[in-house]
């Protein structure tokens, strides 16, 4: 099988220094808008930022999607309007419902800023289908105890949300989705299903290949549709499977806010200079302005 029967785009990232960290951002790009309701996806670090610093995203809004963060390392501390505050940690996944408007923050804990926090891990958003995106905003906390892990012939493949390998995760989906987190020891391999409309392997770190084609870390690998392959690695790897339900309505990226009305988005980015959103209690005094250009797009 040739790399052209396996692979229908590979999306090179847009690379952002984040206030001392890197971030690898390979969705939303020119080329793709979307892998299932996918529509966003950050490579966050790995980083080690140095003592008594830390990752502070000041409050800001969303409208009409879901953040998922899942991370390898670290800890994030979460608000949001709705009164919620936790902390994520490895294998554990956030999932935050904006819907109709939601504002939140994300900072380093301040148990983890005396030696320096570490920080590894991936955030996406998902679309939410047409009839659902003026939802009510929601938060779900899925801890790593409670997501599958398929073991064996070292694999270690973590589902997050979705039907994968005969488990499923009991985080909440709105439309199909498939997520998982992959392992691979050295010389180990795992199948990956056609089922799903859109998929998408991203190699986080290692080297992997699907039947015979090489992967880079930090590249999207857009799969052909209906096409079953395996992924092997000789020498160890991390990867991400992402893809589900292919959407017939586009979605608009402008910023933080997606929509599939682009009215929709001018007004939230109108409520949002007017201070209409709500505010996140415990997080109130700071927040982020409207960009002149912002660095998350759709396109055209």
């Amino acid at each position: 099988m040739t790399r052209d029967d396996l692979i229908e785009l590979t999306l090179l990232p847009a690379t952002h220094d984040i206030g001392g960290f890197k971030v690898h951002r390979t969705l939303p790009h020119r080329e793709r808008t979307m892998v299932g309701p996918f529509l966003f996806f950050d490579q966050m670090g790995p980083a080690h930022l140095p003592p008594g610093e830390g990752m502070d995203v000041r409050p800001h809004p969303h409208i009409n999607l879901a953040t998922v963060t899942y991370l390898f390392d670290g800890a994030i501390g979460h608000r949001d309007s709705l009164g919620t505050q936790t902390v994520i940690r490895p294998g554990a996944v956030n999932l935050m419902t904006a819907g109709r408007g939601i504002v939140h923050s994300e900072r380093s804990p301040e148990e983890a800023r005396r030696d320096g926090p570490a920080l590894s891990g991936i955030q996406t958003w998902l679309a939410l289908p047409d009839g659902q995106e003026e939802i009510d905003p929601a938060f779900e906390h899925v801890p790593a105890a409670d997501l599958p892990v398929i073991e064996g012939d070292g694999v270690t493949a973590r589902v997050i949300m979705g039907d994968l390998w005969g488990k499923r995760a009991p985080t909440t989906t709105y439309a199909g989705t498939i997520y998982a987190d992959i392992a691979l020891a050295p010389g180990a391999s795992v199948p990956i299903d056609a089922a799903a409309d859109e998929r998408a392997i991203y190699l986080v770190e290692g080297e992997a290949m699907l039947e015979g084609v090489a992967l880079e870390p930090q590249r999207l690998y857009v799969l052909r549709p209906g096409i079953a392959a395996t992924l092997r690695s000789t020498s160890g790897a991390r990867a991400m499977l992402a893809g589900g339900d292919a959407f017939a309505t586009p979605r608009h990226v402008w910023w933080n806010f997606v929509s599939s009305s682009r009215e929709r988005i001018q007004e939230a980015k109108r409520a949002w200079m007017a201070r209409e959103f709500p505010v996140v209690p415990g997080d109130e005094i700071e927040w982020i302005p409207i960009p002149g250009q912002p660095k998350t797009v759709s396109y055209p």
